[in-house]
């Protein structure tokens, strides 16, 4: 035969069976204590109820006359007898100074001697005592009757104990009731409260829920995205290490509002949105995260899970695709424009003018020379040379000029190895972007750029190293001095959303500049539009801000906007 071992019972089970036993316990240990108490009392008041007994019948003339007579029993016990329907009580004997009974509640008994101590009465005392006698054990009071000084009889005035004890008995069975009914009620409590119990711990024992938490730990830490769970006060109830690098934060966060973490406003309002968000683009210092909000309800609000994945290196990839994708655009066009000079060309010789096909060729090549000469004269930096190319063939394919001004002057190798050439790519790539597309359509559309190094004219300044400016100015509408501001942030855009959302450009560039102590400023151009103009200190490595490497930086060439 074989018997099946129970396994372990769920936390909710254990803490019912624990209180059961707990409440089962108080109840009987408080019956007990009481069935005692009210023992002690019932027999302490029947010591008080025969000792007044005995003394009323004492300090009666009539008993003391009685004493005095021939014959006292005649007149006493009917006395006695009444006295005891009145009272009470089981007995009264009323005897003389030896002992012998004048009354009795057994006629019989008259005459016969007093079964107990009288030595304390003859001696003018009243006392009270338990003692066995013809009607089983009692607890009696005896008290002398006195004329004068003179001790004339004696009066014992008793309640039988079984009296006594049925008292109690009846006492007690009130009280089983009220100790029956207290653990009816408290185990119905006790079933209720843990079934509650039993629904949030999902019926799970406490080894199951110290396994899970150990598990849940081990995950929390495990896991490399960003985690962070929020009260129904937005308040950070959970954060894993992930969220604490993402986020940017540091020390104990637990129990602050996400309002004091001193993160970006736009990221701090779409963690206190009440709304879900999906995949939603923020900035952080140095950091582009994707995150995902989901309420907790359970007929209330209770929390928010946010759920955080750097997304800084597929932005940086995707900006790069993005001008690859923009240079290819162009030089696709270029062979098509080559193309149809090669055919003009061609066509010249075919019609025998071979000195006009030559100079129709010729002044193309030096014009495309001359432009190429321009660019790499102003600026010899080589990153930002082909970038500034590549922006002037996209530039006029979409109809805008862009040119590089006179006043420009940057060196190859002037740049030092504390501002990759990655962070200048996205902060001159997206500021031409959104001059061209400011200045597309407008007359003589027209983008000019200024990169050159001059020395600091901030005269706070901790040191005097020169800084980098980088100036781009548009024929477009201009900025809006209200949205001076503004049009910095995550999101904002006076161009219609596309696909992949609008307002990142000019976030990605704020970023950049922040991110090597620089400036950005945003006024209107000479000649109308906008004009964007971005200092950076040019300080040597292990100088600038921490956090400054190729790594965290972004680039994002075609598509950038404001």
């Amino acid at each position: 035969m074989r018997f099946s071992v129970p396994g372990p019972r769920s936390l909710a089970g254990q803490l019912f069976a624990m209180q059961a036993v707990l409440i089962a316990v108080v109840v009987a240990g408080y019956a007990l204590f009481t069935y005692v108490s009210d023992r002690s009392q019932a027999e302490e008041a029947a010591r008080r109820q025969a000792r007044a007994v005995a003394r009323s019948v004492a300090d009666s003339p009539s008993v003391l006359q009685a004493a005095r007579t021939p014959d006292p029993t005649a007149e006493l016990q009917p006395y006695a007898l009444k006295v005891m329907r009145d009272t009470e009580v089981d007995f009264i004997t009323i005897m003389n100074p030896r002992g012998i009974r004048w009354t009795h509640p057994d006629p019989e008994r008259i005459g016969q001697p007093f079964q107990g101590h009288t030595e304390k009465a003859l001696k003018g005392q009243t006392f009270t005592e338990t003692y066995t006698g013809t009607l089983g054990p009692s607890v009696r009071a005896v008290t002398p009757i006195q004329d004068g000084k003179e001790i004339v009889g004696l009066v014992s005035a008793g309640i039988r104990v079984e009296e006594i004890t049925q008292r109690v008995q009846g006492q007690l069975t009130a009280l089983l009731g009220v100790a029956a009914g207290a653990l009816v009620l408290g185990a119905v409590g006790t079933y209720v409260i843990n079934a509650r119990l039993r629904r949030h711990t999902h019926g799970m024992n406490a080894a199951q829920l110290s396994r899970m938490h150990d598990y849940h730990q081990a995950a929390l830490h495990a896991v490399r995205e960003g985690l962070l769970m929020l009260d129904g006060q937005y308040r950070v109830a959970l954060i894993n290490d992930g969220g604490r690098e993402l986020l940017g934060v540091a020390g104990d966060v637990v129990g602050r509002s996400v309002a004091e973490l001193g993160l970006p406003a736009p990221l701090t309002g779409a963690l206190l949105a009440s709304e879900p968000r999906v995949d939603e683009v923020h900035l952080t210092a140095s950091r582009v995260l994707v995150i995902n909000t989901s309420p907790v309800s359970g007929g209330e609000r209770r929390g928010t899970v946010v759920t955080l994945r750097d997304v800084t290196e597929l932005q940086s990839l995707m900006g790069e695709l993005d001008s690859e994708r923009g240079f290819t655009q162009a030089l696709r066009s270029q062979a098509h424009e080559a193309a149809n000079r090669l055919h003009t060309v061609v066509s010249l010789i075919e019609l025998g003018r071979a000195e006009e096909a030559v100079e129709f060729a010729t002044a193309e090549l030096e014009l495309a020379q001359a432009l190429t000469d321009q660019v790499v004269a102003a600026v010899s930096e080589p990153v930002l040379a082909a970038l500034l190319l590549g922006k002037t063939a996209q530039a006029n394919e979409r109809g805008v000029e862009l040119m590089v001004s006179e006043d420009s002057s940057l060196d190859d190798g002037l740049l030092p190895e504390s501002l990759p050439s990655r962070d200048l790519v996205t902060i001159l790539g997206n500021l031409i972007d959104n001059a061209v597309d400011a200045a597309q359509g407008s007359v003589r559309a027209r983008v000019t750029v200024a990169a050159y190094t001059q020395d600091t004219e901030d005269p706070e300044a901790l040191d005097d190293a020169p800084e980098l400016v980088l100036r781009v100015s548009d024929t477009g509408p201009g900025v809006n001095p209200e949205h001076a501001e503004a049009v910095f942030q995550r999101g904002f855009s006076t161009k219609p959303a596309g696909p992949g959302g609008r307002g990142l450009g000019l976030a990605l560039v704020r970023q950049a500049v922040q991110r090597h102590e620089g400036t950005l400023s945003v006024s209107e151009a000479d000649g109308g539009g906008a004009q964007f103009e971005v200092r950076l200190p040019l300080r040597e490595s292990g100088a600038v801000a921490e956090g400054v490497t190729s790594g965290t930086s972004v680039s994002r060439g075609a598509g950038g906007d404001a």
